[in-house]
């Protein structure tokens, strides 16, 4: 989440004047991530969320993101709910942008998840990609391996290496490995593919509901495991918690249990994603906009967990089966 697009009161008033939501009480942006601007609205009749989809986001990728939720939703998935105007219609424009508002989840992310954290998480993961079956939108995963060689362009071999001495020559390197070892023919499905702890809320140790939707598409399912477990299982000092990932997979595996070539596939997949991340961050860490009201992560967080993935050569170094 992340602010670009600055709304005045009396803007975001006008608009919810086409919503059975009340009155306009406050709001706030929400200053995380780096792809939409967001909003926390309190109006009347209680807490809603406003995304303004920003110039990256294409249009036509409006539909499966709002049917998306509307489906898991009716699934029994705890998400957002898209809410329809008075006119029916769940997509709006403000200040010149694509709009939606979405019902607000009660919870809390966890910045510091434990293992039975973990192990919630892979339970809603195996629920989500359950609940996916039967979307009838589908939408490419524009971040999945043929897209990382354009993002490798984007940030430029030499601007990498005034962040780190050598970057540039890592993630040639990388490139070159992945696209030719990338598995195919994987199961595949509807995946988050951002399910960081920031997305994922709590009430105690009970998982609440999975948030923001925004770069959901079909790929193979695994490797949205593979993103989970680089995005939940590393501690501060970049080290794999081995326990968390033995947490995170079992949790997953109950609810729907991984195949053979799956399984054997887990080290690649977790490789590529912390590539992925590694090139996203960067490309944000190099073309932040002037005056955004966003914090560009770090892309080295990114770089310390790829070692790690390079190192691996089986799912037993994630928890699997250990």
């Amino acid at each position: 989440m992340a602010v670009y697009t600055d709304v005045s009161a009396e803007q975001l008033a006008e608009f919810l004047s086409g919503y059975s939501l009340g009155e306009l009480l406050s709001y706030k942006g929400i200053a995380e991530g780096v792809e939409n601007s967001n909003y926390l609205v309190h109006t009347t009749s209680g807490y809603v969320l406003l995304t303004l989809f920003e110039k990256r986001v294409k249009a036509s990728d409006l539909p499966f993101f709002i049917g998306l939720m509307e489906h898991l939703a009716t699934r029994g998935l705890n998400c957002p709910l898209p809410v329809k105007n008075r006119s029916g219609e769940a997509l709006g424009t403000l200040a010149g942008r694509p709009a939606v508002v979405v019902t607000f989840l009660e919870g809390m992310s966890m910045r510091r998840p434990t293992a039975a954290h973990c192990e919630a998480l892979g339970e809603a993961l195996a629920q989500l990609h359950n609940a996916g079956e039967g979307f009838s939108i589908t939408r490419v995963n524009a971040l999945s391996m043929p897209g990382w060689r354009p993002l490798y362009d984007m940030a430029g071999h030499e601007r990498a290496n005034t962040l780190r001495a050598g970057l540039g020559d890592t993630v040639a390197f990388e490139l070159d490995h992945l696209e030719k070892e990338w598995p195919r023919n994987l199961p595949a499905g509807v995946i988050h593919a951002d399910l960081f702890p920031d997305n994922v809320f709590f009430l105690g140790d009970k998982l609440s509901g999975l948030i923001d939707f925004y770069f959901a598409c079909n790929d193979m399912l695994a490797y949205d495991v593979a993103i989970c477990l680089n995005a939940w299982c590393f501690e501060t000092d970049a080290s794999f918690n081995v326990t968390k990932g033995r947490a995170l997979l079992q949790g997953y595996q109950s609810v729907r249990p991984l195949s053979a070539a799956e399984q054997e596939a887990l080290p690649i997949l977790a490789r590529g994603a912390a590539l992925r991340f590694l090139l996203t961050r960067l490309v944000d860490w190099l073309n932040v906009p002037p005056g955004a009201l966003v914090r560009p992560h770090d892309p080295l967080e990114y770089f310390r967990k790829l070692r790690h993935h390079q190192r691996a050569t089986t799912a037993r170094d994630y928890g699997l089966g250990a």
